[in-house]
């Protein structure tokens, strides 16, 4: 045979086969897609997606489009459940107002000793701000929410109650929430003056240069303690 007569001689079928099997074209990696929730728990979904922007980012990376991207959904979802930034910063300040009740009630029903319950509170306020910075700032934050919300307004509402009957068992008395004499009222801004005023000193770091000082192993809680339980007024000058 001629070299053109070999050239035209059948290849093994099989062999033909394989060589000529057609492949899947290439593909792009596909896009991230969104997360499957369920309708009743988006919702709440976003809500712990904005609390992980909020405590990781603060106050200035929070915005509807940074939510939806790290709860995976799209960018319309937030504004579907919430309205605007100040509907979502409200419902987000409504679940810190309440674990914020939840764990200084926990505290108080923990303590056993009378000294130990009157202390519980303060310092459960003071743990809870430590932990949760960002969520315990969006709380106070008065001209980013809307108080017409009913959550927010009732979980406000929760820890003012809170507050009111701590100090009405203090003061061995029935405190209204709704009608206070001048000396109670006094008596809750005082309390709350004091924890708060400290808690935001903390969280500055502006107190650090008053523990420097202090005997060596001086918490910011043995601190606090000394604060509530020392007298309102000093010793009388010689």
């Amino acid at each position: 045979m001629g070299k053109s007569e070999t050239a035209r001689t059948p290849r093994n079928p099989k062999k033909m086969a394989a060589n000529t099997r057609v492949r899947p074209a290439h593909r792009p990696a596909a896009a991230k897609t969104e997360t499957p929730y369920h309708h009743g728990a988006l919702r709440e979904a976003l809500l712990q997606a904005a609390e992980r922007v909020l405590e990781r980012d603060g106050l200035a990376g929070l915005t509807l489009r940074a939510v939806a991207r790290e709860a995976g959904v799209s960018h319309a979802a937030p504004t579907h459940h919430f309205g605007d930034l100040t509907g979502l910063l409200s419902e987000l300040a409504a679940v810190g107002f309440r674990q914020f009740n939840t764990a200084m009630a926990s505290a108080c029903d923990a303590a056993t000793m009378p000294l130990e319950r009157a202390l519980a509170r303060p310092k459960a306020y003071v743990a809870y701000a430590q932990a949760h910075p960002g969520m315990y700032g969006i709380m106070f934050r008065t001209e980013r929410l809307d108080y017409s919300r009913p959550s927010l307004h009732e979980a406000a509402e929760a820890s003012f109650a809170g507050l009111a009957n701590a100090i009405g068992a203090m003061r061995q008395e029935q405190i209204s929430e709704d009608a206070l004499t001048l000396n109670q009222g006094a008596a809750i801004a005082r309390a709350w003056s004091m924890v708060h005023g400290f808690t935001m000193l903390l969280l500055d770091g502006r107190l650090k240069d008053i523990l420097g000082r202090l005997p060596e192993g001086t918490s910011a809680e043995r601190l606090l303690e000394a604060m509530l339980t020392a007298p309102v007024a000093g010793k009388p000058g010689p």
